[in-house]
């Protein structure tokens, strides 16, 4: 696997569409890369036309941003380079996973291809980084959970946590202080949608036998992703 040499700025465009698209079936827009990345849409209408005429975005008239196949094999390379530093970062340094995400923002346009086929050997070749996010492999297949957001789960509904979205720092923080976190089993007791709560029971992985109880307002919620059990 190898990584063509793009300025930072085509790989942070690249990565940010395909993160978008990653979680979603939204179309992503000018103004969605614009929030993301923190210009304006005039910079980014530029950016995004100069990255089609490099084979790597598709914009048609009016139409949704999207990746070409190109533009989607550079853009897993830049995915495997972050989520691999993000669990060297963690695993082998000790941040804490609230940390990362800046650090390796900076980190993965530095970095050989060499140097990452490194760490992912060191680190055991590992499927997921800290916040469960899927790592690609080598030759950049992905395979990602059948999960989604505590926020559309029914009442009832019984799983397991297999991704925290790193998009909050603070709530990231919020739950490693109740040591809610990856493979955590969760039951949804109730919902309260005019209030926007949800109720769970949940069991951290370390004591599996404890049942604790949990409110999360639906911001939280939204950011908590679980593969169901009991379909």
């Amino acid at each position: 696997m190898s990584t063509p040499q793009l300025t930072a700025v085509a790989e942070d465009y690249i990565k940010v569409v395909w993160s978008l698209q990653e979680w979603s079936n939204e179309p992503v827009i000018t103004k969605d890369l614009a929030e993301r990345l923190g210009v304006g849409t005039s910079t980014v209408s530029e950016t995004v036309r100069r990255l089609v005429s490099q084979g790597l975005l598709d914009h048609p008239r009016y139409g949704a941003i999207s990746l070409t196949e190109e533009g989607r094999r550079c853009a897993l390379g830049m995915v495997r380079r972050h989520r691999l530093l993000e669990t060297f970062l963690v695993n082998e340094l000790g941040y804490t996973w609230d940390e990362v995400h800046d650090e390796a923002e900076v980190l993965e346009h530095a970095v050989s291809d060499l140097l990452v086929d490194r760490i992912d050997a060191r680190l055991g070749h590992p499927t997921r980084d800290p916040h469960g996010d899927p790592i690609p492999a080598r030759d950049l297949s992905l395979d990602s959970p059948d999960a989604y957001t505590l926020a559309v789960m029914e009442e009832g509904t019984t799983g397991t946590v297999s991704r925290i979205s790193d998009e909050d720092p603070q709530v990231l923080r919020y739950f490693a202080d109740l040591e809610f976190g990856l493979d955590a089993h969760v039951h949804i007791v109730k919902r309260n949608d005019a209030v926007g709560v949800i109720e769970l029971e949940w069991s951290p992985v370390h004591q599996p036998q404890e049942t604790r109880t949990l409110t999360l307002g639906m911001l939280a919620a939204d950011a908590v992703w679980i593969v169901a059990t009991n379909k």
